[in-house]
C-alpha cells in the first residue's frame, strides 16, 4: 500500500515530508476538560464531607440527619444548571455589562442591610421563600468583572498616574463600607487582596502599591483593634489555649481534630469533633473534619486540587493577555487570586495559622450562594479557555482555505 502511494505520479515525497513537520499542531478540543474534572472532584469531596460532618447537628435541629446533605446536593444540581446556561454567555457580555453587574452587587449589599436575616449577630442573608442569598458572594464576582473591565479601559492611566490607580479603590471602599455594616470583614480582606494583586499585575507602580497597601493594612488593623469581638478573635488565635472554653473554644476543637487525624486519619465517619464539639463543622470548619477523618493525606489532596485549579486560572490569564484578550486575562487573574486566598484563609483559620474569618472552602463547604458563585467563576474560566481555543482553531483552519 505504501509502495503504491510512493509510485503515484502525483505524489511528491519532498513536499509531503516538509508539510508533515511544518503543519501546525492544533488541538480540536474546544475547552479544557481539566476544569470540569477538578470541579466535579471538589463537588464529590464536598458532598461526602458535608454528609459526614453535618449529620449530628442536623439530627438535633431538624430531626433529619440528611437535612444539610440533601440541601447541599440540591445546591450542586442548581449550580450545574446555572453553569449550563452561563456557559452560553460570551465573555463580551461580561465585559459590556460589567458596570451593571457592579450596580447589582451594590444593590444586593444595600438590600441585605434593610431586609436581611440576622444570624449570630451578622446580617448577610436575603431570604426569598426557600432560597437564601448571601449578598457578599455575587458581589465579589461582579466587582472583579468590573475591575477587569476598568483595567482594559484605563490600564495606561493606572500605570502612569495616581488617579487611575485610585479610582477602583474608591469603588472598593464603597463595597467595603457596606460589607462592614453587616459585618463581614473576611470578604473585605479577600476583595482587598484580590484588588491589589490585580492592580499590581496590571502594571501599577510599586510605590503606589506599597503606599495604599500599607494604608489598607493599617485600616484593617484598626478595625480589629477598635472592635472588641474582632480583637478577641485575634488574641484567641494567637493563644487559643488561654481561654479554651471561651474565645478560643472553636479553634481548640479544630486543632484537636487536626491532631487526631495524624497521617491517614480516623476513617470516614469516625470524627469525634463533629459530634457538636466543633461549631460550624460543615461550613467554615469542614476542613478540620476532613483532616480528622482523612488525615494529612486527605488535606494534601484537597490542597493539590485547589492549587491545580488556581495555577490553571493564572496560566489562562497569562495566555489571554498574550493574545491581547485583556479583559479575559485580568478576569482570570482575579478569579485565580480570589480562589487561592480564600482557600488559604479557610484552611489557615481551621489550622490556627490565621484568625477565624468565616470564609467558606471553595466548592467544598456547605452553602448555596458560595457554591453557585464559585461554580460561575469556574464557568468563566472554561468560557475564556473555550474562546481562546476557538480563535486559534479558526485562525489555523481558516488560513488554510
Amino acid at each position: 500500500m505504501l509502495a503504491a502511494l510512493l509510485t503515484r505520479p502525483s505524489f511528491n515525497i519532498q513536499q509531503w515530508f516538509t508539510s508533515l513537520f511544518d503543519a501546525p499542531v492544533v488541538s480540536k478540543a474546544t475547552f479544557d476538560r481539566g476544569y470540569v474534572v477538578l470541579g466535579l472532584a471538589m463537588y464529590v469531596i464536598g458532598l461526602v464531607m458535608v454528609a459526614s460532618s453535618s449529620m449530628p447537628v442536623a439530627e438535633r435541629l431538624f430531626n433529619d440527619p440528611f437535612h444539610f446533605v440533601t440541601r447541599h446536593f440540591i445546591y450542586i444540581g442548581l449550580s450545574l444548571s446555572i453553569a449550563a446556561v452561563a456557559l452560553q454567555v460570551p465573555m463580551s457580555w461580561w465585559h459590556k455589562y460589567s458596570g451593571y453587574l457592579l450596580l447589582v452587587a451594590l444593590g444586593l449589599l444595600v438590600v441585605v442591610l434593610g431586609i436581611g436575616r440576622n444570624v449570630n449577630g451578622s446580617t448577610r442573608w436575603i431570604v426569598l421563600g426557600p432560597i437564601t442569598i448571601q449578598a457578599a458572594e455575587p458581589a465579589k464576582l461582579f466587582f472583579f468583572a468590573y475591575l477587569a473591565a476598568y483595567l482594559v479601559r484605563r490600564r495606561d492611566e493606572v500605570m502612569e498616574n495616581w488617579k487611575g490607580f485610585a479610582k477602583p479603590l474608591i469603588v472598593f471602599g464603597l463595597l467595603a463600607f457596606l460589607l462592614l455594616m453587616q459585618p463581614d470583614l473576611g470578604t473585605v480582606i479577600v476583595m482587598f487582596v484580590t484588588t491589589f494583586g490585580l492592580l499590581f499585575l496590571a502594571g501599577a507602580k510599586l510605590w503606589q502599591f506599597l503606599a495604599i497597601a500599607s494604608v489598607g493594612v493599617m485600616a484593617l488593623s484598626a478595625l480589629a483593634v477598635f472592635e472588641p469581638y474582632r480583637w478577641k478573635r485575634v488574641t484567641s488565635f494567637l493563644d487559643p489555649w488561654q481561654d479554651p472554653f471561651g474565645s478560643g473554644y472553636q479553634l481548640t476543637q479544630s486543632l484537636m481534630a487536626y491532631g487526631r487525624g495524624d497521617l491517614f486519619g480516623q476513617g470516614l465517619g469516625n470524627s469525634i469533633q463533629k459530634l457538636e464539639y466543633l461549631p460550624e463543622a460543615h461550613t467554615d470548619f469542614v476542613m478540620a473534619v476532613l483532616a480528622e477523618e482523612f488525615g494529612f493525606i486527605g488535606v494534601s489532596l484537597v490542597l493539590v486540587l485547589s492549587a491545580w485549579l488556581v495555577i490553571k486560572a493564572l496560566l489562562l490569564g497569562r495566555k489571554a493577555l498574550a493574545q491581547e484578550k485583556y479583559f479575559e486575562g485580568f478576569f482570570a487573574f482575579a478569579i485565580g487570586i480570589w480562589m487561592s486566598f480564600q482557600t488559604a484563609v479557610n484552611i489557615g483559620a481551621s489550622a490556627g495559622i490565621v484568625p477565624t474569618k468565616g470564609l467558606t472552602m471553595p466548592l467544598i463547604s456547605y452553602g448555596g450562594s458560595s457554591m453557585i458563585v464559585m461554580t460561575l467563576a469556574l464557568v468563566v474560566l472554561i468560557r475564556i479557555d473555550h474562546e481562546i481555543r476557538l480563535q486559534s482553531i479558526q485562525a489555523t483552519y481558516g488560513g488554510r482555505k
